[in-house]
């Protein structure tokens, strides 16, 4: 509804609770690179984004589904491993094609301490992409190792064996026991780092 001769009508997108037009503003202002990593209900995307006048351009991307596809993954696509290794992949990307760094572009999400965000940052920090970030909000190795994700597992399956089964029905379903989360990320963590001749 108007509020006078003197109100403007928001940006489509801001209208749509899309874009944060101050702090995209401060982003490209920056005249750097950004690390966009997004969630969906099923999977993690990453990409390294520059902005021009014409419109933004994708560097580099990394899509969870590459991790199930190229690299053997079993578990979650959108949870904190998975934003990890897809974090490490979009690094690696970014690097061979000669970008050292980007600065983080969290969108409209609000950020807390250890979140997704940060597993999918502390994944590039990890293979020497730069990302300015305070190291206490990155989460910790049994979080991005999905220790949190066995040891409840483990709860579960002794006290309530079919919600166990429910809730993890994915997993069991492509062969993974939850329980093994830890080493199985290990595993496909080394097969990305082979994959692109880093040494483990």
């Amino acid at each position: 509804m108007a509020r006078g001769s003197g109100y403007k009508v928001p940006f489509r997108r801001k209208r749509e609770g899309k874009t944060d037009y101050r702090l995209r503003k401060r982003l490209i202002l920056a005249r750097k690179p950004r690390f966009v990593p997004r969630f969906s209900l099923k999977n993690v995307v990453v990409q390294i984004v520059e902005a021009k006048p014409e419109g933004d351009y994708t560097l580099a991307s990394a899509h969870a589904r590459e991790l199930a596809r190229d690299f053997g993954w079993l578990g979650c696509r959108k949870n904190a491993p998975a934003a990890y290794l897809t974090g490490m992949l979009v690094a690696f990307r970014a690097l061979s094609k000669g970008l050292k760094g980007a600065i983080l572009d969290i969108g409209l999400k609000t950020p807390s301490r250890g979140c997704k965000t940060y597993a999918a940052v502390k994944g590039a920090l990890d293979v020497g992409f730069e990302v300015p970030c305070d190291e206490s909000v990155l989460p910790g190795e049994g979080r991005i190792r999905g220790e949190h994700i066995a040891n409840y597992a483990k709860l579960l399956a002794e006290s309530n064996p079919e919600k166990y089964r429910r809730q993890f029905s994915h997993y069991l379903k492509r062969g993974l026991k939850p329980e093994d989360l830890p080493s199985h990320f290990e595993e496909v963590k080394a097969k990305i780092l082979s994959a692109f001749g880093a040494v483990k």
